[in-house]
């Protein structure tokens, strides 16, 4: 028993100058554990703004392909932008082509310009767009 309670004594004696060894060290490395979360968020911003641009273009070009008349433009602007976040669409460039280039292809092509916000949507943007371009057969109405 007394050997037991010797033994507990030491232990105890080694624990104690080691007492907030751990809340220094978190301390210490909190900072490169919010930046590396931070860096972490933007990747995954940057990765979203190309899954919508894509999406964006598709959506835009589809729409061009399949409407007739004065309205292709807004159709296009308006199909673009339909699935867009706020944070996305207040900066979002479409460009759908004009109705009469003079060029007779069998394609429409859209291509969209996106931001990618930094940090968190709609605060800042980012210092260079992402870019789509997507391509729809025209369709043969009547």
């Amino acid at each position: 028993m007394r050997i037991a309670r010797l033994c507990e004594d030491r232990m105890r004696r080694v624990r104690e100058p080691d007492r907030g060894q751990i809340t220094i060290e978190f301390t210490g490395m909190l900072p490169i554990i919010i930046v590396t979360l931070i860096a972490i968020w933007q990747m995954v911003l940057i990765g979203y703004t190309f899954s919508l641009a894509g999406n964006s273009a598709d959506e835009a070009a589809r729409a061009y392909a399949v409407t007739d008349g004065w309205t292709r433009g807004e159709e296009c602007d308006k199909a673009g932008r339909k699935n867009l976040p706020a944070a996305w669409d207040s900066e979002a460039r479409i460009d759908c082509p004009a109705i009469d280039t003079g060029v007779q292809t069998d394609l429409d092509t859209v291509d969209v310009r996106l931001k990618v916000p930094v940090l968190f949507p709609g605060t800042l943007n980012w210092f260079f767009p992402v870019e789509a371009h997507a391509s729809a057969a025209k369709e043969a109405n009547g």
